[in-house]
């Protein structure tokens, strides 16, 4: 059967392979590059990355920390101005230090207050009794446990401890009820170095990390 209105389908013509290009002549084994007169010479990256990392190692040199002191609970001090070594109580409790003193006089040198007075350990009645001075660095209220605020002078004190020296703000206190004539505070101890509540008496030993 021959359908009038139908169309004819028009043949399509078949794609054409590309063309392959023609294969480059082979080199001949004899041939030698010809380098260019003014070409550079090629950096050689192994030597920079070695330069690169000798430079990484100097910079990550480790520095060897100094080492780290440590202190018994209990402690010789010597305070500057007296003769005798005195007691002290190593506080990681207490913020100042204190020191007993007695027959505290306040005076005024060259326009500025200073505080006369006596240090000694008062447990021990043969013990050397020491006038000394000090500037007055500010002065301190204290409130005792059941009991009314009382005022305290504060004096700064250069004292050494085995074989640091150091100098700290010091409250100027009765301790005749307490373990040691001096007490060494946090506010000390943060430079003095660790302080091992299991032992006393290792400045003299000179125990460290």
């Amino acid at each position: 059967m021959v359908f009038p209105h139908a169309f004819a389908a028009e043949p399509v013509a078949p794609a054409k392979k590309p063309e392959t290009p023609a294969a480059a002549p082979a080199a001949k084994p004899d041939a030698k590059p010809q380098a260019k007169p003014d070409a550079p010479p090629a950096p050689d990256a192994q030597d920079d990355a070695t330069a690169e990392n000798a430079e990484a190692a100097v910079v990550a040199l480790p520095v060897s920390p100094e080492p780290v002191r440590i202190y018994g609970w209990r402690e010789h001090v010597l305070i500057h101005g007296v003769k005798d070594k005195l007691l002290a109580k190593l506080d990681t409790g207490a913020l100042t230090s204190s020191i007993h003193a007695e027959q505290n006089e306040l005076f005024e040198r060259d326009g500025k207050k200073w505080v006369r007075f006596i240090v000694t350990d008062p447990r021990d009645k043969d013990a050397v009794r020491t006038r000394i001075e000090a500037p007055l660095v500010r002065v301190a209220r204290i409130k005792e446990p059941n009991a009314e605020s009382t005022t305290r002078e504060v004096v700064r004190l250069s004292f050494q401890i085995g074989e640091r020296k150091l100098r700290g703000e010091f409250t100027l206190n009765n301790r005749n009820n307490m373990l040691a004539p001096v007490l060494i505070g946090r506010s000390t101890l943060k430079d003095l170095g660790w302080v091992d509540p299991g032992r006393t008496h290792l400045a003299d030993q000179k125990i460290l990390r």
